[in-house]
């Protein structure tokens, strides 16, 4: 029971680092992007490129897919997604929906419809004995992980004058504006910041869940459930969704393997007919 509590847990950490950009872009920016998988699934692409062509380190990819996913997300916001901002909805979702289907196109012509493989470095392999329990020491350096970012991103964002001019623009850009703040500038900033950490969750996926053109898609599906279940905008509903969320599927597939994979849309059901703002939120 133990492990299993720990799988989910390590899973659940993954999702949050794919899905807490989502979270900070659409309750920050009131932007739908489904294109966060993409640049999740950017993120694992130029983790492989980085290892296999250059011959990079994988804590040294691990940046490189942050700064790819931040750097493309900007041209995407400057170029495109600005003049989407005060469209409708629906216009947001199919626009953003359109650029995960080029980019799973790309990929396919790129690098084929296979699974890709890295090979992590010899201390993140294997597994240690802890309390006398087995865990595995990559899913303990994923969980360390989360709750970095966890901690950097609650700083930054309630503790510094970045984080104070962002929730400004927020709550009133043209009061933003009038004192002198450039909105469009944090916007952009806090897009990259948003699509730099899925970068780096599609990056951290690949030993975990694997990567292929198809990831857009699937962990769209698990990234919308997360920020549904945590609250848009909150980074502490994120984490505890995710970590209910990831323990709960985990859990439902090594216990009733029948329903198992069912069981993570029954959480989602229960939980916002509780909390139909999600967990944490608050509009």
């Amino acid at each position: 029971m133990a492990i299993v509590l720990f799988d989910g847990f390590a899973f659940g950490m993954l999702l949050f680092v794919l899905s807490v950009g989502l979270s900070v872009t659409l309750g920050l920016m009131n932007f739908i992007n489904l294109a966060h998988g993409a640049f999740g699934m950017l993120g694992g692409y130029v983790t492989v490129l980085a290892m296999r062509q250059l011959g990079l380190p994988f804590l040294l990819a691990l940046p490189a897919a942050f700064l790819a996913a931040a750097l493309v997300s900007v041209v995407f916001e400057r170029t495109l997604f600005r003049r989407l901002y005060k469209a409708g909805e629906l216009n947001q979702v199919l626009f953003t929906i359109g650029v995960v289907f080029v980019a799973a196109a790309v990929a396919t012509y790129a690098f084929g419809t296979v699974q890709q493989v890295i090979i992590l470095p010899s201390w993140l392999r294997g597994s240690v004995e802890v309390f006398g329990l087995r865990l595995g020491v990559y899913r303990i350096f994923l969980i360390a992980i989360a709750l970095a970012v966890t901690a950097l991103l609650v700083f930054g964002l309630e503790r510094t004058r970045l984080g104070a001019q962002i929730r400004a623009a927020v709550d009133n850009q043209r009061m933003a504006q009038g004192l002198g703040l450039d909105v469009e500038r944090i916007f952009a900033i806090t897009f990259a910041l948003g699509s730099g950490l899925a970068g780096l969750g599609g990056a951290l996926a690949i030993e975990i869940v694997g990567l292929d053109p198809s990831f857009g898609f699937h962990y769209l599906v698990y990234v919308l459930i997360v920020v549904a279940v945590g609250g848009l905008g909150s980074i502490t509903g994120s984490f505890v969704g995710a970590a209910l969320l990831g323990i709960g599927d985990v859990a439902g597939k090594y216990f009733v393997p029948e329903i198992g994979s069912f069981l993570i849309y029954l959480l989602l059901v229960a939980i916002l007919f509780v909390r139909p703002l999600g967990l944490f939120g608050k509009r």
